[in-house]
């Protein structure tokens, strides 16, 4: 059976909740992975009927939920806290702005999400983590193994408590291994399940996208961390062959920009291997969603997302039963 094709909401919050369920059963989707902002997942509203009303809805156009995404809260977990988080927290986390407090109130909203997600009937929660160390990426100046240390130590102060919480509710979380996280490689995530003692409920939500063009294989990641992929987010990324006006770090031009060494692209137009990753994910036995994440600067999204559907589930075959040699068996 084909696993479920689903929709990232994150790059559709600016429609309301009911036209892009529309639209993503127009486009051809089993489902949505829900964000947690615009009106799509309200956490400080999300009781039993609002929670309710969402299945509804969900179910009026024919869609399953399958994860609850709350990536810009899970940020302000463990970074360093400044005004660019303002913008992207709801005004209660934010409160004052006063860094400890903030990450103190993002906590306690990632375990809200948690049990708002309970009430859904979804068992996965993905989002990044944020990092206090990122910052400190280029080691220069030296940076020193304690530096380091700390870092990681904090991660796990603040979110193994969190994580005891989902725990008890029986939700895993899926961090995004992306850049500006705790963990954006494999290096740094086999060193971020060790600093979070290999807690149960943390896993992880795989995206190619953000290995590629940083050289981290991929798919190599998917077979190290087998045990650890409670989603997938289909994604894919270009990258040049050929030097650029800005390499790997960006140089602070936008996404789109030609001068970029790599960007995102809609399915199939960017150098990740799918086929691998979906061999991959067959021998790892993972049957949950394929939710696409949907970015393209120089493509309409709307036709992008349709487009994507289709080739997740043109890609998405089944593994074998048998050995392709079984026949010649006694």
């Amino acid at each position: 059976m084909s696993r479920p094709v689903t929709l990232f909401t994150g790059q559709w919050a600016d429609l309301p909740f009911e036209t892009v369920c529309r639209k993503a059963k127009d486009f051809g989707y089993d489902g949505l992975e829900l964000a947690c902002w615009g009106d799509h997942f309200e956490v400080d509203k999300a009781d039993d009927a609002y929670c309710r009303q969402k299945l509804e809805m969900l179910d009026k156009y024919g869609l399953k939920v399958f994860a609850i995404s709350t990536h810009l809260v899970g940020q302000a977990v463990c970074d360093n806290i400044d005004e660019r988080h303002k913008s992207i927290l709801p005004d209660y986390v934010w409160g004052d702005g006063e860094p400890e407090g903030v990450r103190k109130r993002a906590a306690e909203e990632v375990i809200r999400t948690a049990e708002a997600a309970k009430r859904m009937g979804v068992s996965v929660v993905n989002g990044f983590t944020g990092s206090s160390i990122w910052h400190l990426v280029y080691s220069f100046p030296p940076v020193s193994k304690e530096m380091i240390d700390r870092g990681y130590e904090d991660f796990n102060k603040r979110w193994t408590p969190v994580m005891n919480e989902f725990e008890k509710l029986g939700i895993k979380f899926g961090l995004e291994v992306h850049p500006t996280e705790i963990a954006f490689d494999i290096a740094s995530a086999e060193r971020t399940l060790e600093a979070i003692n290999n807690h149960p409920s943390f896993g992880f939500n795989y995206d190619p996208s953000h290995f590629g063009y940083q050289g981290v294989d991929y798919v190599e990641f998917i077979y190290r961390f087998a045990k650890q992929i409670v989603h997938v987010h289909m994604k894919d990324v270009a990258w040049s062959l050929t030097p650029k006006e800005a390499g790997v770090f960006g140089g602070h031009i936008d996404f789109g920009d030609r001068r970029r060494f790599w960007d995102f692209r809609s399915l199939g137009r960017g150098d990740i291997d799918f086929e691998e990753i979906i061999r991959a994910l067959n021998r790892i036995g993972y049957s949950g969603p394929l939710s696409v994440e949907w970015e393209d600067s120089g493509m309409d999204r709307e036709a992008g997302a349709t487009e994507a559907c289709q080739f997740v589930k043109d890609m998405d075959f089944p593994a074998s039963g048998i050995a392709f040699d079984a026949a010649f068996e006694d």
